[in-house]
């Protein structure tokens, strides 16, 4: 499993190519997060979409990735959603495939899953809830919202810093198909490739400093 992690980091970072559209959306997350390293604050990123079962757990997971990789301190990654469902099955069984380890440590409707990075000091409790959930921040966080029909039913979440759209297309359109496989295969790479875009253009606070000197 440590290989095929490694070998899709490796691919992830070969195939960066982000179009012009989506860097432009994917700017106001960079600044958020470069604004909080810059005064070493908590960087507090929760993925927010309908169900929380697919896009903001993807999300949540590749995010927690990318700011390892790029040694960006004091970022905790959330997810949540408008409604309490279940991960879904093929989330996990595609993230499994891509080299992550994930634990079911409960076989209740909604289970809990445990991520845990090869190699990495990454501990994450993945599980559908909604995006007030108490283990989810309260105050001084960004929400971005992975699907447009979240991002249209909460123009407002409590607590949040700041609100950031950057929305992705429903791998679920697959569901029941032969492309199935490759729909969430790519979509997980999708979302990966653009948040190791976004911390590769974070700049850690003291490389900030040494360059101003």
């Amino acid at each position: 499993m440590k290989s095929t992690f490694k070998q899709n980091i490796g691919n992830i970072l070969r195939d960066m190519d982000i179009s012009d559209d989506r860097k432009i959306l994917l700017a106001p997350l960079v600044a958020y997060i470069q604004e909080q390293v810059n005064h070493s604050n908590p960087v507090n990123l929760q993925f927010i979409c309908t169900h929380n079962s697919r896009r903001s757990i993807l999300a949540q997971v590749w995010a927690s990735v990318a700011a390892d990789y790029f040694k960006i301190p004091l970022v905790h990654c959330f997810s949540g959603g408008t409604e309490e469902t279940a991960v879904y099955p093929k989330i996990v069984e595609t993230l499994s495939n891509q080299g992550l380890l994930l634990k079911k440590t409960s076989g209740e409707s909604n289970p809990i899953y445990e991520l845990d990075i090869p190699e990495k000091e990454i501990r994450i409790k993945l599980f559908s809830k909604v995006y007030n959930h108490p283990l989810n921040p309260k105050a001084d966080f960004a929400a971005i919202m992975t699907c447009s029909q979240a991002d249209a039913g909460c123009p407002f979440i409590p607590g949040a810093n700041t609100r950031i759209p950057i929305t992705y297309a429903d791998p679920k359109s697959s569901d029941g198909t032969e492309i199935q496989e490759i729909v969430y295969w790519e979509k997980s790479l999708e979302i990966a490739q653009e948040m190791f875009y976004v911390f590769s253009k974070v700049i850690d606070r003291y490389e900030l400093m040494h360059q101003k000197t």
